[in-house]
């Protein structure tokens, strides 16, 4: 009974190395373009009545895209997230926020 919780994750074990490689090639893989070959868009909006930042526009992976995110919000001090393909950052920091982009080799519009 100690393997029972095991079978509740539902893992499987194969030695058929053909299983292991289709799950491999199932997964999609977004090709990574230079920043220089970016065009992000900035806009503002209010989400729940409270000021936001949004960055659009990025083409590449979403780790890649969270770590973006990740170091302009400790370079603006702000919180934010990221969803359905677009970083959020709280509060209106366009100026900001653009220049950091432009020093990351990125174009912006808005």
């Amino acid at each position: 009974m100690d393997n029972d919780w095991k079978h509740k994750l539902g893992l499987v074990y194969s030695t058929n190395l053909d299983a292991m490689s289709s799950v491999d090639d199932s997964e999609e893989v977004k090709e990574q373009i230079p920043n220089q070959k970016q065009c992000l868009c900035l806009s503002f909006q209010r989400r729940n009545g409270k000021p936001a930042t949004i960055i659009s526009g990025y083409e590449g992976s979403d780790d890649s895209l969270k770590e973006l995110a990740k170091r302009l919000k400790i370079k603006c001090g702000v919180g934010g997230s990221v969803r359905d393909g677009e970083i959020l950052i709280q509060g209106d920091l366009r100026v900001k926020l653009k220049e950091l982009l432009h020093s990351e080799g990125f174009k912006t519009k808005g």
